[in-house]
């Protein structure tokens, strides 16, 4: 247990800190879950890739706000894309 003031207050931030950073990964998480169900029941390679896009978007996001780190982000986004091209065979960013 802390015992000086600074230290106590401290343990404050870190959970609130924590809680805020829980809630931006478990939306990450979920919209990630949401591209991949997309991803499943739609053969359509436009709905498909606005879910990326929205996907992409958020994890952008969490890494702006801090709660993983750019690589993590840069992981996860390469990830996304590569099942996007499994699927449909082509990258999003090249569709004309």
């Amino acid at each position: 247990m802390a015992n000086t003031k600074s230290a106590k207050k401290q343990i404050l931030i870190n959970e609130r800190n924590v809680e805020r950073n829980r809630h931006y990964r478990t939306t990450m998480r979920t919209v990630i879950k949401k591209y991949f169900a997309v991803l499943e029941e739609t053969s359509d390679a436009a709905e498909a890739k606005s879910a990326l896009t929205a996907a992409q978007k958020i994890i952008n996001e969490t890494v702006t706000k801090g709660a993983i780190k750019k690589q993590t982000s840069a992981r996860k986004v390469s990830r996304l894309y590569k099942h996007y091209n499994e699927k449909f065979g082509q990258h999003p960013a090249t569709e004309a």
